[in-house]
């Protein structure tokens, strides 16, 4: 392991870091100003703690997390926590969630920036494709049209760089836009929480300049594992990768009620996030220099 490839893990970490803070702490005072109960958002702030520890363990250990029999492992628990939420009781008809004890755990949101980083990564990708696949399906069962988007929009991405053939570039590419397309066109009753999926339009509530600089952090949090990425040719489509999760996720609550990742109320991205970020550190701590 070399000094430089520590210090990218270091400054990958430490710029993530600041960047999603500055946004979950604009969103914690978004809803403090607008009467939502601080049990509510002071929930965001210990998430974050906790997913920085948990992404600072996962950059120290290197090459032990990313090692080929680790990228499996990551693809087959998202996989397996996808369809743990089938098991768990229906919103109207909707599976996106798993209880444990008081938490709500949108489980989607937990692992997609994982799989996207694992699925740009890994050495062998061809369970990584299948378990892609299974993700898509499962997300379009949920139903969820936004996190089916954010896989696709990833599967593709992915698959126009590293895809083995072209046969198989098409065929992901085109069941992925299939998929995103299918989850669209699927009824989703589910009303929306004014701090969780428009926590922007509170933001513009309380001042026009506090929902600006919302969006500004948005856009800067998911663009932080590119940018910092980019100049490193092995690093880089897993950068790109997570950053397109992250800003689908952005993006998507503009079209539909999905939650607003980090300033929007919700532990689930905050600590999804930390964890794709933490297996894209150990990427660049085990790459040699």
């Amino acid at each position: 392991m070399t000094k430089t490839a520590t210090n990218k893990s270091v400054r990958l970490m430490a710029v993530f870091g600041l960047a999603s803070l500055a946004a979950v702490g604009l969103g914690a005072a978004v809803c403090a100003l607008s009467g939502v109960s601080a049990a509510s958002w002071g929930r965001n702030l210990a998430a974050w703690l906790v997913g920085a520890v948990i992404a600072a363990a996962l950059a120290a250990a290197g090459r032990r997390v990313v090692s080929p029999g680790a990228a499996l492992t990551v693809a087959g628990l998202a996989v397996t926590g996808l369809a743990a939420s089938f098991f768990n009781p229906a919103q109207e008809g909707v599976h996106r969630w798993i209880d444990a004890g008081p938490l709500h755990v949108n489980i989607a949101m937990v692992v997609l920036p994982s799989l996207s980083v694992v699925l740009a990564a890994a050495e062998d990708r061809r369970a990584i494709w299948g378990a892609a696949v299974a993700a898509l399906i499962l997300l379009v069962a949920q139903p969820d049209a936004s996190q089916t988007t954010t896989l696709a929009a990833v599967l593709i991405l992915v698959a126009a760089f590293r895809a083995p053939s072209r046969g198989v570039k098409a065929a992901l590419i085109l069941f992925a836009g299939v998929a995103a397309a299918a989850a669209w066109m699927r009824p989703d009753p589910l009303q929306p929480v004014a701090e969780v999926e428009e926590i922007v339009g509170l933001a513009f509530q309380v001042s026009p300049l506090i929902g600006g600089l919302a969006l500004i952090l948005l856009a800067v949090f998911a663009a932080v594992p590119a940018a910092l990425t980019r100049p490193d040719a092995r690093l880089k489509l897993a950068g790109a990768a997570l950053s397109l999760c992250l800003a689908a996720w952005a993006v998507t609550p503009l079209f539909g009620a999905f939650p607003v990742p980090l300033v929007g109320v919700g532990m689930s991205p905050i600590l999804g996030a930390w964890l794709g970020v933490g297996l894209l550190a150990a990427t660049a701590r085990a790459a040699r220099s």
